[in-house]
């Protein structure tokens, strides 16, 4: 399959709810690279690619779904967390489900908490609902800098594979000095170590991720990893997520995220 027509980097944790008469407000917590083919998938049965816990009780619909994790690792850690509130030991504030709670009511309860909490409190999450009826106001409210969204995610910007530089290239590259120079501490840029550039046009921002890092957490003193700060050369707030995320699209070739999905499906359900 050609790397430059398929999709770029989305990880998901998704809300499904029952719309089965029979099995009516039970819900399941999974993640996804693929919100619509994942959705079809738990409707569709094991057989197609459904989970277990689902199959041959939908329809299903998918109703909430976090993103905006910087790896497939983070989004199925959160998975987890959310499926397991009572094992997580960042959640041990969180109370159990009540007995007269409904299920949808305990996970929005977890979520908003969870939302709130390190390490998934520092990270530019989007809460996007797909079904806007289902919408429910979270208490805690989620931080200011993660937005909620309506609607079907965005489509992903396309990742083209970057060509391949000879060892050649790269030494005539070095001796004609084409290197970039961190603005930060002016040393010299290699590509392997993914250098974070400022998004906005014009700004001439390329540092090294540490540099850069050292940088934002001067107004966040106490913290190990920043969350935003301001660039040093056009001074706009930065989302440090975000900067994080478009230094691995641009500098990691793209993975086979169906496999991927369908693997990590697989362990989580054995």
């Amino acid at each position: 399959m050609d790397h430059a027509a398929r999709p770029g980097r989305f990880f998901g944790v998704y809300l499904l709810y029952c719309q089965n008469p029979r099995h009516r407000g039970r819900v399941y917590v999974g993640f996804t690279v693929n919100p619509a083919r994942r959705v079809r998938q738990h409707n569709a049965g094991r057989k197609k690619g459904g989970a277990w816990r689902t199959s041959g009780r939908g329809p299903w619909d998918m109703v909430l779904i976090i993103h905006g994790f910087p790896s497939a690792v983070a989004a199925l850690r959160f998975e987890w967390a959310w499926q397991h509130p009572q094992a997580s030991r960042r959640l041990t504030h969180v109370g159990p489900r009540l007995r007269s709670e409904a299920a949808f009511a305990f996970h929005l309860r977890v979520l908003a908490h969870m939302l709130r909490v390190p390490p998934w409190v520092r990270l530019p999450l989007t809460l996007r609902w797909l079904r806007p009826d289902f919408r429910h106001e979270l208490c805690p409210a989620p931080p200011a800098h993660m937005p909620i969204a309506f609607g079907p995610p965005p489509p992903q910007p396309l990742v083209p594979k970057r060509p391949a530089v000879s060892e050649a290239d790269s030494e005539r590259q070095l001796d004609l000095g084409t290197k970039a120079r961190c603005s930060l501490c002016a040393r010299m840029l290699q590509d392997e170590e993914g250098p974070l550039c400022c998004p906005h046009p014009g700004c001439p921002l390329r540092a090294h991720i540490i540099c850069l890092a050292e940088e934002f957490l001067q107004e966040e003193p106490g913290q190990l990893l920043p969350l935003e700060g301001h660039c040093p050369s056009c001074k706009k707030s930065l989302l440090w997520g975000n900067l994080v995320g478009q230094c691995h699209v641009d500098t990691e070739e793209e993975e086979d995220l169906e496999l991927e999905e369908e693997h990590w499906t697989d362990l989580l359900e054995t």
